[in-house]
């Protein structure tokens, strides 16, 4: 059994029957240890996207699993950066139930929330509503975490490392607050977190005689992003719903948020990139897909725009981005550059430089994810693993809500439409300047597509 999903292309095949077929994917002969070791290496060998890199006589009793297996290969064998270190931090096997669970419906286990350090402190950059951590802890954005489980986050990092206590089930948060106040400690216990992928939409009014800019922000590029569903319960913040109020308004300028947005379904790419740009480009080249060549053949593709009944007439774009925004919001970013007559403008900070996807291969209830392809845009470019270049450097300032008046890079996007270029962000009095998010550390991604695509625990 075959089904596709474009998670930059999910591929399921049978768990347990054996050998290859004719488009390449090569089955487990069993689900054993040995057995899953052997298929993640011949799927490596069959659809890796630097194939050519991997020696020949790789064994399977050099490693323990089949994750450390994916893991180690590629990242010692594949492309390497000039600077040192693996050019590929992608390729992981994960759980298929939560993949499944996370791109079809948004959903996850875990306290709901998203975190950096800055200046050696833990913070929250995003809470989600109806979660463990908004509705048991109370937690808010730009509180900072003193402990975990009574330890403080110094000790933690020095250790085992924050991700590792997050992964316990239930835990002791100590948290201070943005005007100082420490809060009492409060044990928080993981549960099903819903993310919504459009956590806000508005029109902002320009004044009289301007129309008005439309933003919106958006979370995670997975499938429920255009449902039809009110993910409130009563308010509906789809793509087709958020176009249809920016159109209805006589907007021309949209600000899209991405600074958080690591990335997820090509096919919520697409549909994004056709809203933007489908309404004056329908039918010209939005991206193009090439795999390696043993599958470049039956796999290359391109995607056109197209125009839907809510495509934008847009004038500019702005993209509010930080070192957080990858993969499949990059690809809307470059898709659409050759293409907005007033520009595509990069507000906060430089992306992080993901110009290449995953396929993904089901098997004994685990899902393999091997980087397989790479994307470019109409003009042929794709090469920004340094990330795509920030045009306005912005501090993500967590002592402001993300998209309101007073947020910095909302300040910055608002004063490219006003035609002032980049401003200089002042700082009030008693404030200290925020650092700017390449500066920071941020949580490494582990397997699990919550983690990798939005930064979420």
């Amino acid at each position: 059994m075959r089904y596709l999903i474009s998670f930059l292309v999910l591929v399921s095949l049978a768990a347990c029957s054996s050998g290859s077929d004719p488009d390449g994917f090569v089955a487990p002969s069993e689900c054993s240890n040995d057995g899953q070791k052997q298929f993640v290496l011949d799927n490596l060998y069959a659809w890796y996207l630097w194939n050519d890199l991997l020696p020949p006589n790789l064994s399977i009793a050099d490693y323990g699993t089949p994750e450390e297996l994916v893991t180690l290969v590629t990242q010692t064998y594949g492309p390497q950066k000039a600077t040192g270190g693996p050019l590929d931090l992608f390729s992981s096997v994960g759980a298929l139930a939560a993949d499944q669970q996370f791109f079809g419906e948004g959903k996850y286990e875990g306290f709901g929330f998203s975190w950096r350090i800055e200046n050696d402190e833990m913070r929250f950059t995003r809470v989600f509503v109806d979660s463990p951590a908004n509705m048991v802890g109370g937690f808010e954005r730009g509180q900072t975490v003193l402990s975990l489980n009574g330890r403080s986050i110094a000790d933690i990092r020095a250790n085992e490392g924050i991700n590792a206590v997050l992964g316990n089930a239930t835990v002791e948060f100590e948290i201070r607050e943005l005007d100082g106040t420490v809060l009492p400690p409060v044990s928080v216990t993981q549960d099903i977190v819903t993310i919504d992928p459009v956590p806000q939409a508005r029109t902002i009014d320009m004044g009289a005689g301007n129309p008005p800019v439309g933003y919106m922000e958006f979370a995670t590029f997975i499938s429920t992003a255009d449902d039809g569903v009110p993910h409130d319960g009563v308010t509906n913040r789809d793509f087709n719903a958020v176009f249809s109020s920016f159109i209805a308004a006589g907007v021309g300028d949209v600000i899209i948020d991405l600074r958080y947005n690591g990335g997820g379904l090509v096919s919520t790419a697409n549909l994004l990139g056709n809203y933007l740009g489908g309404f004056a480009n329908d039918g010209q080249i939005f991206s193009n897909t090439e795999f390696n060549a043993d599958r470049a053949a039956a796999n290359n593709s391109i995607d056109y725009f197209a125009r839907l009944g809510n495509s934008i007439d847009i004038n500019r774009l702005i993209i509010i981005a930080s070192r957080g925004t990858a993969s499949a919001s990059e690809l809307v970013i470059n898709g659409l550059d050759p293409f907005v007559t007033g520009g595509v403008y990069i507000v906060g900070d430089n992306t992080f430089g993901k110009p290449v996807g995953q396929v993904g291969i089901d098997f004994c209830e685990k899902i393999l994810r091997p980087t397989a392809f790479k994307k470019s845009n109409a003009a042929g470019f794709g090469d920004y693993f340094d990330g795509l270049l920030v045009d306005c450097a912005v501090g993500d300032d967590l002592s402001f809500a993300t998209g309101a008046d007073d947020d910095p890079n909302i300040v910055a996007a608002l004063s490219y439409v006003n035609g002032a270029g980049c401003p200089v962000v002042t700082v009030p009095d008693g404030q200290q300047k925020a650092t700017l998010w390449f500066d920071q550390e941020r949580p490494a991604a582990d397997g699990r597509p919550e983690r990798e695509f939005a930064g979420a625990f």
